[in-house]
């Protein structure tokens, strides 16, 4: 049968695969601990499955309009303003199945074939693969650890061409943590304008941010700046709701309207119910959320110090997000239980087949020579994979 150029490009992606490969150990009855998947152990808050149990008793089983019921776009910007003070309408959203659904409406709607996008590396892995199904190219600019991952403006300054139509922001970070100071986001937006860009901003992680921090988006900065900026956001990861699939983008209107159309041909509504437990986490008890913070807080400390104290590896202190992103190079080249370790696949491999630690290699992030470990698990799961780390590597 016929495969398009478009699909056999793309790969799936690593950390769903590195999770599934730990799943059907488990299965196997092999005691795996991962730290590949990007999802809170926690349950969703009570008060949110019940409102999905109450709206299926009122009846709310039905589709609802494709880009998502209004009390839930209302919901959001009231969010959004009281939380961070931006300011949008109602049909400035679009409730999309998901963060990703979002991202991938977002490109669909803006890229024509052979434009570019500059994305920032280490990137989520998705990123460089939704915008090639979309026809196209993602432009890498590095960052590194010793810069705390802030981009370089005159690197983005290089990377821009005639074809570049768009800079896309992930801030807090997958997979490094890495929050976009408010100079470095200044010095994006102002080459955005020089070069009339479209400026999205993925913010999923807006509010796992630690050390009493505040979030700041790039469309806090100036009017200029959000009137060329798509947000990108869900319930996801600040309210353990992942399986519930609910995310969305908010921008400009005439562009969020094309976003919506797209979406109603391709998968009409996300779940009604869904929707509305959604609505119920924006307009309930925010408590859930700090909790769940101030748990990853402690988490994040406990691992970043611990990782630390082992022989060549080199931990960043992440201060968003969920997930440390250690450097393991130096422990590339060596050979482990009689296998030979040159790659962060490698390395993955050999913890997940030898130690059961389920990680993902940095390459998977444009960033070979890391390992990216997530704290969304419980502490005790922390403490027991890091001893398995060091008698695997041997230290």
């Amino acid at each position: 049968m016929k495969i398009s150029q478009r699909a056999a490009q793309i790969s799936p992606s690593p950390t769903v695969g590195m999770a599934a490969r730990a799943k059907q150990m488990i299965r196997e009855g092999l005691d795996v601990i991962s730290f590949a998947v990007g999802e809170p152990d926690f349950a969703t808050p009570e008060h949110i499955c019940r409102a999905a149990q109450e709206a299926m008793e009122a009846g709310h089983t039905k589709y609802t309009a494709a880009s998502g019921i209004l009390e839930l776009k209302e919901a959001v910007v009231a969010r959004l303003r009281a939380e961070v003070g931006l300011n949008y309408d109602a049909d400035q959203v679009c409730i999309s199945n998901g963060g990703k659904h979002a991202l991938a409406n977002i490109w669909q709607t803006l890229l024509d074939e052979g434009d570019e996008v500059i994305i920032f590396a280490p990137y989520w892995v998705s990123y460089p693969a939704q915008i090639q199904l979309c026809g196209g190219r993602p432009k890498a600019v590095m960052t590194d650890a010793s810069r705390g991952f802030q981009p370089d403006p005159a690197e983005v300054r290089r990377a821009v061409t005639p074809r570049t139509v768009a800079v896309l922001l992930n801030s807090p970070a997958n997979p490094t943590g890495s929050i976009f100071d408010r100079e470095t986001l200044q010095e994006i937006a102002t080459i955005a304008a020089e070069n009339d860009l479209t400026i999205v901003s993925d913010e999923i992680y807006r509010n796992l941010i630690f050390d009493g921090r505040q979030h700041l988006s790039i469309a806090m900065l100036d009017e200029e700046t959000k009137a060329r900026t798509i947000l990108v956001d869900g319930v996801s990861k600040s309210y353990a709701m992942t399986g519930w699939r609910i995310g969305w983008l908010i921008g400009p209107r005439q562009f969020v309207a094309k976003c919506s159309s797209i979406q109603s041909q391709q998968t009409s509504a996300p779940s009604s119910i869904s929707q509305y437990a959604a609505l119920a986490a924006l307009t309930g008890p925010q408590d859930c959320v700090a909790r769940m913070r101030a748990q990853f807080e402690q988490r994040r400390n406990f691992f970043v110090k611990a990782l630390g104290e082992l022989e060549g590896i080199k931990c960043n202190t992440p201060p968003g997000a969920f997930y440390v992103f250690p450097d393991i190079s130096a422990h590339l080249g060596r050979n482990l239980a009689g296998r030979q370790i040159d790659t962060s696949l490698q390395l993955a491999e050999y913890l997940l087949e030898e130690g059961l630690i389920s990680t993902v290699p940095g390459a998977a992030f444009g960033a070979e020579g890391f390992l990216r470990l997530s704290f969304a698990c419980s502490a005790e799961d922390i403490k027991r994979g890091l001893q398995r780390l060091k008698t695997a590597l041997g230290i």
